[in-house]
């Protein structure tokens, strides 16, 4: 095979690898995008909750919780701009015990430390005056979350990077790579298998990275991180919402809680859970519905047998094991695995969506 050569190579098209790419497109450089599947979002950009975060509940100091701010600020500016369907519709995050209303005002000072100054407090009537479905001892009101269109938006992150010169190969997964002197050379599959040289090469294959790290020859194995997936199903509600903000429950071990979110149609979805598997696998085990009813109904009693129906389930790409509570986006570079022109991105789960723009301003400024 022909060594062609391209300035910048991108893995993976799903948001934030397209973010990634536009950034890099918009300074001036040549981009190369990757995709292993036939389509640009196929699985953890596409099987999420489209939620835009506030920022609420990340470690202080994380890049989770410094990108989440920045990236929520910079997506509504960005959805403001082009017209890209969203609504920040805000939510609440309920207590529905006098254990759980103690917690509000330590989420509250949690926020705070993150830059999130915008939560208040109500009693269970303010909360049930915006929203007379609710059951609630109390709740946080967050009137900076809100939900995107992700397809609308990863369209627009593709053409505003195709616009500036970069181009998109889709059934072209990366099988392997090698760190040389003048960057990385990688084994590019599908119908046509080609090999290319890159000068920077930029590993956001999602749930395939660590997998994908651990193929290019040079990389130290010990940075690679292991892979675990948290497997989470969504239940549909039949008919439309009585509700018209985002409900979430006060957080309980190992996660947020089963939330109600929203889409721009005002369709209610509710998940999810959270199950720990060895495959990607998207099927949705209908036979959870009766834990979903009873997690549902401590904030909505009024939910009737028969109105939930399995909608999807997504994956998220973990890479701590699930007794520890935490992780962090992990944005590795050279100065940390040593490897001139590679840069890795490992454990960009939930809130991924929401800091796409400031995770891709931090690969593109090295």
């Amino acid at each position: 095979m022909s060594l062609e050569q391209v300035e910048c190579i991108v893995a993976g098209a799903g948001v934030i690898g397209l973010a990634i790419a536009r950034a890099l497109a918009l300074a001036g450089r040549e981009v190369l995008i990757l995709e292993a599947a036939d389509r640009i979002g196929s699985e953890t950009s596409s099987r999420n909750s489209e939620v835009v975060h506030a920022g609420i509940y990340y470690p202080a100091g994380s890049l989770m919780a410094r990108l989440c701010v920045d990236g929520r600020n910079l997506l509504y500016a960005y959805c403001r701009e082009r017209g890209l369907p969203h609504s920040q519709c805000g939510k609440l995050i309920v207590a529905t015990s006098e254990a759980e209303l103690e917690q509000l005002p330590l989420i509250a000072a949690k926020a705070a430390s993150n830059g999130v100054t915008d939560l208040k407090q109500m009693s269970a009537v303010e909360a049930r005056s915006l929203e007379p479905a609710l059951a609630a001892t109390g709740a946080l009101l967050s009137p900076s979350t809100g939900i995107v269109d992700s397809h609308a938006y990863m369209l627009s992150l593709l053409g505003d990077a195709e616009n500036a010169g970069a181009v998109l190969v889709c059934n072209s997964p990366v099988e392997r790579g090698r760190a040389t002197e003048r960057g990385i050379v990688v084994d590019v599959g599908g119908v046509e298998p080609t090999r290319l040289g890159c000068r920077l090469f930029v590993n956001a294959a999602g749930l395939a990275a660590p997998e994908l790290a651990r193929r290019i020859d040079g990389m130290p194995a010990t940075l690679v991180p292991k892979e675990y997936f948290a497997k989470g199903d969504y239940f549909s509600l039949v008919g439309k919402a009585p509700f018209s903000r985002l409900i979430y429950p006060v957080p309980v071990k190992g996660g947020l809680g089963i939330h109600l979110t929203l889409d721009l149609a005002g369709q209610a979805r509710f998940g999810p859970d959270i199950e720990w598997v060895d495959t990607l696998r998207y099927d949705v085990d209908s036979a959870k519905a009766a834990l979903f009813y009873a997690g549902v109904r401590r904030y909505f009693p009024g939910l009737t047998d028969g109105a939930l129906l399995p909608a999807y389930s997504g994956i998220r790409p973990k890479i701590v094991p699930p007794e520890v509570a935490n992780q962090d986006f992990v944005v590795q570079g050279p100065a940390v695995h040593g490897v001139p022109g590679l840069i890795n991105l490992f454990g960009i789960e939930s809130p991924g969506l929401t800091a796409s723009m400031a995770l891709a301003q931090l690969v593109a400024k090295g």
